[in-house]
């Protein structure tokens, strides 16, 4: 008996687990119904190509990656014109000579007013490519416009997958009103979660349609709104008070304290050097642009008026004290706070990582120790010089840090390195007016002017030759960067104005650097004018990415004629290997061994070029002469 019920309560138990199989099952499958439903939808909007493909890194050209033009559409969902980044290009597949950066901010980190050639990243790859000529120089600034760390927590990821060498951050002005900042009109809120989340979740087309359905019905009851005018400074932050102190102005704190804290620690634990940059600021010419007393707190323009006395006063370290004092009591949020800095210094020694501080050594080579219009454009963003400063204070840190390339540097003490960099910058009259016009339009609307004081934009820029209208239209948004530079090249070219010609030449190709046809133009245009010398430099660097039978034909033409025999026949032997129908390049290598009194090799050259062009007269009188040595 005892073994039937031994059997017995087996076989029940069995029974019980298989009946519990299905349910699992069931459960299961009801489960992934709606996963793979969403699946489905998601698989099929792409196949549709509905929405935008935010991939961080695409292809402009095979083998190189550039930042999506379309990535600051997941921060500005709603707006149909956004900020881009200043569209750096580099490898896909990280050399092995490469020595790689990644920079990130906000405007002042791209650059504004002179993006994308007047930045401080601009700088260090001037300094980098200079100083270490045997590696490959990738610094790619990922800053943009009107953003904040909301879009750099959501760019580090992706950068820390490409393998850098450094990452560099200046940022934090536009924490309050930057795209869905606490102050912005862009905001979730003030969760960063549900914000962060919000982030993720824009890189799937099935959220995007889901987003778009609510913003139509939204707009139904809505009625017809205005277009959006002004700056997008103008536009972000329109009557968007925050008072220090108060409870909006410590979750905008929190948020950037939060987002800085997350990107570092993503930073170290990937083991990639991080520098950060305190922030400098126009506090001396800068009056604030919204004064409120309240809280018990002064009024700003009043602060700003004891400041300016102790200036007159010359009492330098009190004004000093005063200045950022009336910033900080500042209601419109445009230039970061104290506190900002206090939290970047903080994390730093957090993290272990580095810091430049901007904002002191700014201070340090202004008059009074104030910074001013002396090395400000306007609010907060500096001037080329003042750039290219803080591209030489981040070097220097690089220097101190042993974050420089491993490749054998060029003996060049500081000052000399940072002169030739200086002395060599890419850059225009048409990049200086350009930035002048950005400065002039951003002056021209609300905060610096009422809105009913704003002037038309014709009436502001007043252009007075064909540069100044190339410059007016690019701001005016009716031609792009380099569409612009190409305008400007061929004018002067017309002109003959060839050393203007080549300046903006050398701009494009800095911000360009792959793009073969820049090349082609300089060359083309310098050979026409027979200027061999200026155009071996731009056929050198167009052979170096990709030899064509044409480079490689003027390369040993012009080595030829410098009497440089060895390299003057690999150029024109390899030209030879890529086109066999150009009988001037048979011709010119016959030249090659007649100096080389290699007749017979000459004769055989010679015979080719009249196969190809039985009329070639230089070549027949070269057979005949020849022929006439060698009997």
């Amino acid at each position: 008996m005892a073994n039937k019920s031994e059997t017995h309560e087996t076989g029940s138990g069995a029974h019980g687990s298989g009946a519990k199989r299905p349910r699992i099952l069931f459960v299961a499958v009801t489960l992934l119904i709606p996963v793979l439903f969403f699946v489905l939808v998601e698989a099929g909007l792409r196949f549709f190509n509905y929405g935008l493909d935010y991939t961080q890194w695409v292809n402009p050209i095979k083998g190189s990656f550039v930042l999506n033009p379309d990535m600051a559409h997941k921060y500005f969902p709603d707006l149909p014109s956004v900020p881009y980044s200043n569209g750096d290009i580099f490898d896909e597949t990280k050399k092995s000579n490469s020595f790689r950066v990644f920079v990130l901010g906000e405007s002042s980190g791209a650059g504004y007013p002179y993006m994308p050639i007047g930045s401080f990243s601009r700088y260090l790859q001037q300094r980098l490519s200079l100083v270490y000529p045997q590696s490959r120089i990738e610094v790619v600034n990922c800053s943009m416009t009107a953003v904040n760390s909301y879009t750099l927590r959501d760019l580090t990821p992706g950068i820390l997958g490409e393998k850098p060498d450094l990452i560099i951050i200046y940022a934090g002005h536009n924490e309050y009103y930057g795209a869905l900042g606490v102050g912005s009109q862009e905001s979730l809120g003030s969760s960063r979660t549900i914000i962060n989340l919000v982030i993720f979740l824009e890189q799937f087309r099935t959220f995007q349609l889901v987003r778009n359905a609510i913003g139509k019905v939204e707009g139904l009851f809505a009625g017809n709104p205005q277009p959006a005018t002004g700056t997008l400074m103008s536009r972000m932050a329109q009557d968007q008070y925050i008072e220090l102190h108060s409870k909006v102005y410590e979750r905008g704190i929190a948020q950037f304290e939060g987002n800085m804290r997350d990107i570092l620690a993503m930073a170290t634990h990937a083991a990639v050097p991080v520098i950060l940059g305190t922030l400098a600021c126009n506090i001396k010419d800068q009056p604030p642009f919204v004064s409120i007393e309240s809280g018990g707190l002064p009024p700003a323009e009043k602060v700003f008026q004891q400041a300016q006395q102790s200036c007159i006063e010359k009492k330098w370290q009190k004004a000093d004290s005063l200045f950022r004092y009336a910033r900080d009591l500042d209601a419109l949020r445009f230039r970061a706070p104290s506190e900002m800095n206090d939290i970047i210094v903080k994390l730093a020694k957090e993290f272990h990582a580095r810091v430049v501080n901007v904002d002191s050594a700014f201070g340090a080579v202004s008059p009074g120790g104030i910074v001013g219009d002396n090395l400000m454009t306007d609010h907060l963003h500096p001037t080329l010089h003042g750039y290219q400063f803080m591209g030489n204070l981040f070097y220097k840190e690089m220097e101190q840090d042993g974050l420089l390339p491993s490749s054998k540097p060029i003996a060049l003490d500081d000052k000399q390195q940072d002169s030739a960099t200086v002395t060599n910058f890419p850059f225009t009259k048409l990049d200086s007016i350009i930035a002048s016009y950005r400065i002039k339009l951003l002056k021209n609307d609300w905060p610096y002017i009422s809105k009913k004081d704003k002037l038309p934009e014709n009436t502001v820029l007043r252009p007075h030759d064909r540069i100044d209208s190339i410059a007016a239209d690019l701001v005016e948004d009716k031609t792009s960067w380099d569409a612009a530079h190409r305008k400007a090249a061929r004018w002067y070219a017309a002109k003959n104005e060839i050393a203007s010609f080549l300046g903006v030449m050398d701009v494009l190709i800095s911000q360009y650097p792959i793009v073969l046809e820049y090349y082609d133009d300089a060359t083309q245009t310098l050979l026409q004018r027979q200027r061999y010398d200026e155009a071996y430099r731009y056929l050198l660097k167009r052979n170096d990415i990709e030899p064509t039978a044409y480079s490689t034909k003027w390369l040993g033409i012009i080595n030829l004629h410098r009497h440089a025999l060895t390299p003057a026949e690999n150029y024109l032997t390899r030209s030879i290997e890529l086109d066999r129908s150009d009988s001037q390049v048979w011709y010119d290598l016959a030249g090659v061994y007649v100096e080389k009194a290699d007749y017979q090799k000459a004769l055989e050259m010679t015979k080719k070029a009249l196969a190809l062009s039985p009329h070639y007269a230089d070549a027949l009188a070269l057979q005949s002469k020849l022929e006439e040595t060698m009997k």
